[in-house]
């Protein structure tokens, strides 16, 4: 370490380099491995403490780093997204990641990068506590000439540099506030005068303020409140923005916008605490603390400029929201309350066990035909896809549908909960009703799907004298719902296009309140002219409230006849198992086989189905649960606690998860998430 710190006297040895080497120094062999990257950092802490002459050294050439480079690209753009846009970034990035950018350490902002080379540089630079970080500063500062004994009339070029990038940061800020798309979701914003002109002109004049301060120091105080006061109501736009666009609508373009602003406004605020700091003429190791921060969010940018994951993710954020904000108020209804909302969810379910029973005979007619397979494969899509839009237009259920309604339902109350003793009761409670809705589904498809599969398939028998299914297929039929095979891998299969559904329906729900799909409907002349201005006004109705819907369910057809279509196209063993048609099968299979199962397969069947079903739902929740909450960056440290009273609860009253009470009770717990009478002028229950 000593002597690695003398070479920084030697003129003979690149200082460049010897940066590198010193940082080299202090990174621990293994990023996680904090202590000694603490061990090495106050090593050199004391290093320098011990040993004047070299302190002297490193102070100089830490002064040279910053004087002798650009700076104003490391704090305008440094961790910043660009004004190029959401897919450009995204390719940026991944070109990136296989050519890296070319460094020229003329600028401040690729040294960064020379320093910090590696992808895991900033989990130990962050590790590190900001204490130690910044006793190393005030060491190595130290012999600093307070700014009072100093040249007063020449700024430090370390600050013109800083004052030079808030210059370029408040006019982005200015142009990305006066964006059309905030307009759009916000009109306000054009009956009052722009926060973010008025932080421009605010930012300019501290500017020159400061650089006049400097030479002959004058108090900046009102000037300084002024400039707060504006950025605060550029924080206060950007988060009624956000807020509105969850009801309204969003799109990438103007979530990437918003967290572009944010960041900058972030930034700004950021840059003007380090000024604040060194106004009254402090020193540099005064300001230590904002010196930290700084330096650990840069160095954090510089790790993560390429990486995909952290990018996609904060952008899609708000459109995630946005989507699953949609699906958990269609989720409201498939939770219930009293008998007569559970008996409404059993009929609606029987009605989809009907439709469902017609589609397996349809799609084993189908099967019979020996089309081509691209052609076998788009009956059995359209086949899937116009029942699934059949059953909601109709008013059905379908069972496996519900959990990815319901656990955006969830995931917002448990927003809504954060922890207290009461909520959580109402959390156990919410659970309970939504298991008992969840069997009522299961039971009104699977309860009619069966036996109506047996009456069609009889029906079919006696009408040409022909079995409807043979009994070969009809064993193949019911090895297919063999749990020991792969019945349970496809059935996790069919749950990830559950999931995807749901995302779908979301998006489109979303499309329709962004692009005022309704509205723009009604602006049709012609249809207007046809149908009348009445039932126009009840068909923009329908699909503002039913276009998610309706999307979700018939792209759902088509991702389960896509995923056997891709199995075929690629040689792999892909298929799906879903309960209600599985159930279905084993109907027209009983038939098939007169009736002559023995116990085993009895057993084989009945196990099958359950567990299909339970992995449908449980890949389809979980990954909707995990998605809900993650937009809603919620974390929920009471796991356990939820769950303990929630096994309490069904060992105490397991009727609860079974059928609501006999009547309202007075003491019943507030429901989470818009009120039911809200969600219910929707329509009819979806599935």
């Amino acid at each position: 370490m000593e002597q690695l710190l003398e070479n920084f006297g030697d003129a003979n040895h690149d200082e460049l380099t010897l940066w590198v080497r010193l940082i080299d120094h202090l990174r621990p062999l293994r990023a996680s491995d904090t202590e000694r990257a603490i061990g090495n950092l106050r090593q050199l802490s004391d290093t320098l403490a011990h040993r004047p002459e070299l302190r002297a050294q490193l102070n100089s050439a830490f002064g040279r780093l910053f004087r002798e480079r650009k700076q104003v690209s490391l704090y305008a753009s440094s961790g910043l997204l660009p004004s190029t846009g959401f897919f450009s970034e995204i390719a940026r990035r991944i070109a990136g990641r296989l050519l890296p950018d070319v460094i020229d350490t003329a600028y401040m902002k690729d040294v960064l990068a020379v320093l910090f080379p590696r992808r895991d540089d900033e989990e130990w630079v962050n590790a590190i506590p900001d204490e130690l970080w910044q006793a190393v500063l005030h060491t190595l500062l130290a012999d600093e000439i307070p700014a009072a004994e100093t040249d007063i009339r020449t700024l430090p070029q370390g600050m013109a540099e800083i004052l030079e990038a808030l210059r370029v940061l408040s006019y982005h800020v200015s142009a990305i506030g006066l964006d059309p798309e905030f307009i759009r979701i916000d009109p306000d914003l054009e009956e009052h005068e722009s926060a973010f002109l008025a932080q421009n002109a605010e930012l300019l004049a501290y500017i020159d303020h400061y650089k006049n301060w400097w030479a002959s120091p004058t108090e900046l105080v009102e000037d300084e409140k002024h400039l707060k006061v504006m950025l605060d109501q550029c924080e206060e736009v950007v988060q009624r923005v956000r807020r509105r666009a969850t009801k309204l609508g969003t799109s990438l373009t103007l979530t990437f916008k918003l967290e572009r602003l944010r960041q900058h406004l972030r930034r700004i605020t950021r840059l003007l605490s380090l000024l604040d700091g060194l106004r009254r003429r402090r020193m540099l190791a005064d300001v230590a603390p904002q010196i930290v921060l700084l330096f650990k969010e840069l160095v954090r940018s510089e790790c993560r400029k390429n990486r995909l994951s952290d990018y996609v993710g904060k952008n899609v954020e708000l459109l995630s929201l946005r989507m699953t904000e949609s699906a958990s108020k269609t989720g409201e209804r498939y939770i219930t309350s009293t008998r007569s909302e559970y008996f409404g969810i059993l009929r609606s379910a029987a009605l989809g066990g009907v439709i469902i029973a017609m589609m397996a005979g349809f799609k084993l007619v189908l099967g019979r035909q020996d089309f081509a397979p691209l052609t076998a494969a788009l009956t059995f899509c359209l086949n899937y896809g116009i029942g699934f839009v059949l059953i909601h237009v109709l008013g059905g259920t379908v069972a496996t549908k519900q959990p990815a309604m319901t656990a955006n339902a969830i995931a917002a109350s448990i927003g809504e909960t954060r922890g207290k003793g009461r909520e959580l009761e109402n959390l156990v409670e919410l659970i309970a009703r939504t298991v008992r809705s969840q069997l009522a589904a299961i039971i009104g498809n699977v309860g009619v799907a069966v036996p109506l599969a047996m009456v069609v398939a009889l029906c079919i028998a006696a009408s040409s004298g022909n079995q409807f299914v043979s009994p070969d297929k009809a064993k193949l039929l019911l090895d297919e719902i063999d749990p020991t095979g792969g019945a349970l891998f496809f059935a996790a299969i069919a749950g990830v296009c559950l999931f995807l559904s749901g995302l779908i329906a979301g998006y489109y729900d979303n499309l329709s309140a962004y692009g005022r799909i309704p509205q723009r409907l009604l602006q049709l002349s012609w249809a207007r002219r046809v149908f009348g201005e009445a039932r126009m006004q009840r068909i923009a109705r329908y699909v503002e409230n039913n276009l998610g819907a309706l999307a979700g369910n018939f792209f759902f057809g088509f991702l389960l006849g896509g995923v056997t279509a891709l199995g075929v196209l690629f040689g792999l063993p892909l298929d799906i198992r879903h309960i209600a048609f599985s159930s279905a099968y084993v109907g027209y299979a009983t038939v098939g086989l007169d009736f002559e199962l023995g116990w085993r397969m009895v057993v084989l069947a009945a196990s099958g189905i359950a567990l299909i079903g339970l992995t449908n739902l449980a890949v389809s929740f979980s990954l909707t649960l995990y998605v809900a909450m993650r937009a809603r960056r919620i974390t929920f440290a009471q796991g356990r606690t939820l769950i303990g009273m929630t096994l309490l609860r069904f060992l105490s009253r397991p009727q609860d998860f079974l059928l609501p009470p006999s009547s309202n009770k007075s003491d019943d717990p507030p429901q989470s998430g818009p009120a039911r009478e809200e969600v219910r002028s929707n329509g009819a229950i979806n599935t």
